[in-house]
């Protein structure tokens, strides 16, 4: 029978009068008291465990950092922000930019050391000029003589001597303007701008930088202003200003270090800074309370571990900067205390030493972009600072990042820009894209690190979990009911830890070679010793008595193209692996590094895209990968 629109009509009205019928018929024969008021049908409620995984990064200068406004950098805070949120942003250099997918989160991390010279002197601010050093700055960069006048500031950094401290009130207002920037852009359960700040501790030129990340918004964080390097080059001075901001505000603050392999052996050093004295549990306590992370990749290379540290591990080569820090060469020695993985074995030592562990720290990465664009994607990499934005010009590949600073045996250290890392992010298992969330998941260290892929990584470790545990539907809350995420301790057993791994690629990006454990332990005499696990493996390979899996997964790159495809590999790998080297009454670590197949460099992008020639050698592939943090085992 055919209807017409009345027809149609008709019909869904009688529909409706048959189904308020029926309803009423249930509603009058039902039993009329409610369910018990503990029984619900979803069972979402009353879920609480992290579900999500959340991108992000946590270390982005924009023209309010001197070394990045003196350099070219136009793009203030709310550029970056938008620019994280996915839309289209056009760098310093006039260059379309944007991300293929926005990230969740965003730390503008600005270098406290004067923070806003760079937009004082654009705007040729009345205190600045009323200055004596701050009008030659000015003068200086308006005349086109920026270098000269960042010269000018390097040397005052250098001696620790604030040229602009006279200038009452100076630091506190482009503060409130970082925080203004920042709550401006946080939208609580869609995008999490962080206020944040970067100490710049560069004692003779080695890197001590850290990232502190609030907790909180503006309303307590403008309470303080942060403290520079001119106040104090000394972690231990920092870590008492955290604790005068909590005690002050009733906020929360944590510092995450980075560049261990600028710090010329300093980073993970066995003696305090400035008194050059052992270290003890005290110290160790306080590190591990207000240093939770450590950002083990970025733009300066990536920090895990060293060959020369881990010469049973193939991967071990992974964009490595070993040549020096900024300012001074660096030396064989000075390695082992540079490297995350080297810090966590130490940490193992400590905690029977010293009784309490400083390097007990989660694993993040971030990009320490300079050009206010989090760019981490090989074919989307605007580099490390504005200068050698994308193009055809040499710098883009040869200008120096470190090694200005004359040797005295005249050696080379220099590291130039095509050994830069498109890297990296970090990845936060959280319930909700909120500060409170986000931070808190950081602090406990529920978090993974990456070269700038994003790929899902969820680990979790405990004495029950079976392979069989592998296929549960309810995967993540059984993996909390019975054991501990990433990042989480295990006490005492006379059982095995088990692990329950997952790794999914990024859906935008390559397939997966494989995924490993890393361990680490002291053993009875005190020796410190690590171990890699293959423990699942694409391809159909097969992994050995020894843990490992030795056939490469081969390599479908085109250099010339700049492209691969994902003909090998796979999507998704998952593994059980229980240690079958352990021993009750040993101190361990296990984290996950996860591999994916071999893709092009950025180089070998922009080698297609610009028609130029790479340096010598310079690798034309990678293998991205991921971090997870550590689980502790402690007797």
């Amino acid at each position: 029978m055919r209807t017409g629109w009345g027809g149609t009509f008709t019909l869904v009205i009688l529909f409706w009068i048959a189904l308020l019928t029926a309803m009423g018929s249930v509603a009058q024969d039902a039993p009329q008291e409610a369910p018990p008021p503990d029984v619900d049908y979803s069972p979402y409620p009353e879920q609480s465990f992290p579900n999500r995984v959340f991108f992000g990064d946590t270390h982005l200068h924009t023209s309010y950092s001197t070394d990045a406004g003196m350099f070219g950098n136009t793009l203030d805070p709310d550029a970056a922000y938008r620019f994280a949120k996915g839309e289209t942003v056009t760098s310093s250099t006039g260059v379309r930019a944007r991300l293929q997918r926005p990230l969740d989160f965003l730390v503008v991390a600005d270098h406290a050391e004067n923070l806003g010279l760079s937009p004082l002197i654009t705007e040729s601010d009345k205190r600045l000029l009323a200055n004596k050093w701050g009008k030659q700055v000015h003068d200086l960069t308006k005349a086109g003589k920026a270098g000269e006048a960042y010269a000018m500031w390097g040397a005052q950094v250098s001696e620790r001597d604030d040229p602009l401290s006279g200038i009452e009130g100076l630091l506190d207002s482009m503060w409130k303007r970082i925080t203004g920037f920042a709550e401006k852009h946080n939208t609580p359960g869609l995008f999490t701008a962080f206020i944040g700040y970067e100490w710049t501790s560069t004692p003779a030129g080695s890197n001590l930088h850290r990232n502190l990340i609030f907790r909180d918004g503006k309303q307590k964080a403008d309470q303080v202003v942060p403290m520079s390097a001119y106040d104090s080059e000394d972690p231990e001075d920092l870590w008492q200003w955290m604790a005068n901001y909590e005690k002050k505000t009733g906020g929360k603050i944590l510092a995450i270090p980075h560049n261990g392999n600028l710090s010329n052996g300093l980073m993970f050093d066995r003696v305090t800074l400035t008194k050059r004295e052992p270290l003890d549990k005290s110290y160790a306590e306080r590190r591990s309370r207000w240093e939770p992370l450590y950002e083990v990749t970025q733009i300066k290379g990536t920090g895990e571990t060293h060959p020369m540290l881990s010469p049973n591990d193939e991967f071990a080569d992974y964009e490595i900067w070993d040549r020096g820090s900024f300012a001074a060469i660096k030396t064989e020695e000075m390695i082992p205390r540079e490297y995350a993985r080297e810090a966590l074995k130490q940490g193992l030592a400590d905690t029977v030493e010293l009784g309490a562990n400083p390097y007990k720290f989660g694993m993040i990465g971030s990009t320490d972009s300079h050009t206010s664009l989090a760019t981490t994607a090989e074919d989307n990499f605007f580099g490390k600072a504005t200068v050698v934005e994308p193009s055809a010009n040499e710098i883009r590949f040869e200008e120096k990042i470190t090694g200005y600073q004359p040797d005295p045996k005249g050696r080379d250290y220099a590291i130039r820009h095509y050994e830069a890392s498109a890297s990296g992010l970090a990845a936060v298992w959280a319930r909700e894209n909120t500060r409170e969330a986000l931070w808190d998941a950081m602090a406990r260290k529920e978090v993974y690190a990456t070269t700038g892929t994003r790929m899902v990584v969820r680990v979790f470790a405990g004495y029950d979990f079976t392979e069989n545990d592998l296929s549960r539907s309810d995967f993540a809350r059984y993996g909390y009911e019975k054991g501990v995420p990433m990042g989480g301790d295990l006490s005492r057993s006379d059982t095995a830890p088990a692990f329950l791994v997952r790794a999914l690629r990024d859906p935008d990006g390559a397939n997966l070679d494989r995924i490993q454990i890393v361990k680490g332990w002291r053993s009875a005499d005190g020796k410190l010793h690590e171990k890699v696990y293959d423990v699942a493996v694409s391809g159909g390979r097969k992994i050995g008595a020894d843990g490992r899996a030795r056939k490469p997964v081969g390599n479908t790159v085109d250099v010339k193209a700049a492209s691969y495809n994902n003909s090998i590999g796979a999507p998704f790998l998952q593994a059980h692996w229980k240690d079958p080297d352990f021993k009750s009454d040993q101190h361990a670590f296990y984290y996950v590094r996860v591999l994916e197949i071999p893709t092009p460099r950025w180089t070998t992008y922009d080698a297609k895209y610009f028609g130029v020639k790479l340096p010598d050698g310079v690798p034309t592939t990678i293998q991205e990968r991921a971090y997870s943090s550590p689980v502790w085992y402690t007797p």
